[in-house]
């Protein structure tokens, strides 16, 4: 996600710097947030904000960590980005499930690469 982007009230530079995907590992930087919206709701910790680009047409997408903390996979909406609290690095995986006429396809990402600024 472009780091001057806006999400639930903070730019993405202020979640993270340097995130990238490389094939199915997550690296970069996540930075400690303590107070917004985000840790209102979710509670301080790290939060990784993702944009999934090349959603095939009419597929369904969704999206989230496994194990999750409670909101297990959920769809992407039109903008197809979200933000990702990542409580447990080494044991967390990011998942993306696609679905294109019946067919499922699920992507497993490993994150214990993130560093946790």
């Amino acid at each position: 996600m472009d780091e001057g982007a806006t999400v639930f009230g903070y730019t993405v530079s202020d979640l993270q710097s340097d995130v990238t995907v490389s094939g199915n590992r997550i690296l970069g930087t996540l930075k400690y947030i303590d107070s917004g919206s985000l840790a209102d709701v979710w509670g301080e910790g790290y939060f990784l904000a993702l944009n999934f680009d090349d959603i095939p047409q009419n597929a369904t997408v969704k999206v989230g960590l496994d194990p999750s903390q409670g909101s297990g996979l959920v769809e992407l909406d039109a903008d197809h980005a979200g933000v990702f609290k990542i409580t447990n690095k080494s044991a967390q995986k990011f998942v993306m499930e696609t679905t294109v006429s019946g067919k499922t396809q699920r992507l497993t990402y490993n994150l214990s690469d993130l560093v946790l600024a």
